[in-house]
């Protein structure tokens, strides 16, 4: 549970003030960045590929924002999991995030069912303790699997089939063989660490599940950038476990750091 918590923590953690302005005209895309290597970029420097050393493709895009923020990367979650093919470097490959573990844990049912057990578990503690009844309806209908939890900014729901987590910016969705991962926050830009109003945000999603094209085991992305646009989005997609977003969750973080500013 520790570990868990920790791992979330990392996930939602705000970007390095030392990284470097972002442009919006023209991504900055190092030859290599720890693990990943760049295998190609754009002539407009608005898309570079990378592929790490266990296969995983990544691709860095700056994307101009269509309606708004949210329904931009909802289209490209839609796209993530649906396009067949490898991805190009004026089409689509990276991301990674997956902090590592989260990826580990949440890619099956048992283990986002466990997160929801442990922390419905530390929730009816400090519940009890504070005289706030917590729990799952009619005692007699109780699955000894399941566990609920509906406390501000946390909602926990899960029995033998399913599991919701909601924690903060957090939401995890897990049925059968299908995990789905969202972070969503409003951030601060670079250089703005005083200002009362949040014009960034940095989003992570990650989705594992047997429907995926062409044999990859899991895709997802790393976003980042002013709510207004352009995003610098690293796309992910791997044939490998989910443990080659361990590997390459750092790098892929600071790709989207060095460009998107937030």
């Amino acid at each position: 549970m520790r570990t868990t918590l920790l791992i979330a923590a990392s996930a939602l953690t705000l970007a390095s003030c030392q990284a470097p302005s972002p442009s919006t005209a023209k991504l900055d895309c190092p030859a290599t960045e720890g693990d990943l290597t760049r295998v190609s970029i754009s002539n407009d420097g608005k898309t570079c590929a990378y592929r790490s050393t266990d296969g995983a493709e990544v691709s860095l895009e700056l994307t101009p924002i269509i309606g708004d923020a949210q329904t931009t990367l909802a289209k490209i979650e839609t796209e993530l999991r649906s396009t067949p093919g490898p991805m190009s470097a004026d089409a689509e490959a990276t991301q990674a995030d997956v902090s590592a573990k989260i990826a580990e844990v949440v890619a099956t049912k048992a283990g986002v069912s466990a997160i929801a057990a442990d922390v419905a578990r530390v929730q009816a503690e400090a519940a009890a303790d504070a005289g706030i009844h917590i729990g799952s309806g009619d005692n007699s209908h109780d699955d000894p699997n399941s566990a609920q939890v509906d406390l501000p900014g946390v909602h926990i729901s899960s029995d033998s089939e399913t599991a919701k987590v909601r924690i903060g910016p957090l939401k995890v969705d897990a049925s059968g063989d299908d995990t789905t991962v969202n972070i969503y926050r409003d951030v601060r830009m670079r250089g703005e660490a005083l200002s009362r109003e949040k014009r960034g945000l940095r989003a992570t999603f990650i989705y594992t599940g047997k429907d995926l094209p062409a044999g990859y085991r899991y895709v997802g992305y790393e976003a980042g950038g002013p709510k207004t646009g352009p995003l610098t989005i690293a796309k992910v997609r791997s044939k490998a476990s989910e443990e080659s977003g361990d590997n390459i969750n750092q790098d892929v973080r600071a790709l989207v750091r060095r460009n998107g500013g937030v």
